[in-house]
């Protein structure tokens, strides 16, 4: 994220940033800690917890002017989450459910930018995920964004941070072009990572 940082601020000046599935909101942190606005979203009440907790260490507010925080069900069958919610971007990273990909791409704002990163089948040779429902195929984050300005594009395999061991992803940064056609082809299936 550090390389669109500038990006970012600009994205955020026409909606807040969503961290998608946020965890213990690590990179929505980052951008909180450059001043840029972020909505913190997990289903877990804890996730949610433990973001708070991390943003009162640092002497931030969870809903102040910078942080929000959304508990949300985002693989409930037949609902999109977003309904009329709008963001300058999201982040997604180690979270894959295919169904929602058409609201996500509706629920960024016209040059805003999504984040993207998961596993891809080659995980398999790695560890966990293993199940084919968790892990795209060659090429499938690319040409889900095939119509907005791709940034940054990347699938491979890289080596973990902690120095054991490797993992096999996708990343994509794409910017959201005014006109864009809404398509992402693939299953239909609900997946988790």
């Amino acid at each position: 994220m550090r390389p669109y940082l500038k990006e970012l601020e600009f994205a955020a000046n026409a909606g807040p940033i969503l961290d998608l599935a946020c965890g213990s909101g690590r990179n929505g942190l980052y951008l909180i800690e450059n001043n840029i606005p972020v909505v913190f979203a997990d289903v877990r009440p804890e996730a949610l917890a433990q973001v708070q907790a991390t943003l009162e260490e640092k002497g931030l507010e969870l809903e102040g002017q910078l942080a929000s925080s959304w508990q949300v069900d985002l693989e409930l069958t037949g609902v999109n989450p977003f309904d009329d919610r709008l963001f300058g971007g999201i982040l997604v990273y180690n979270y894959l459910h295919r169904p929602l990909m058409q609201n996500l791409k509706r629920a960024v704002l016209p040059g805003g930018l999504v984040f993207y990163e998961t596993f891809t089948t080659e995980q398999v040779k790695f560890g966990r995920p293993s199940n084919p429902d968790f892990l795209l195929r060659p090429g499938e984050l690319r040409d889900c964004f095939k119509q907005w300005q791709v940034l940054h594009d990347f699938e491979g395999v890289v080596e973990n941070e902690s120095g054991s061991g490797a993992r096999a992803i996708a990343q994509l940064v794409a910017k959201k072009p005014a006109d864009t056609m809404l398509h992402c082809g693939g299953r239909n299936k609900s997946t988790r990572t």
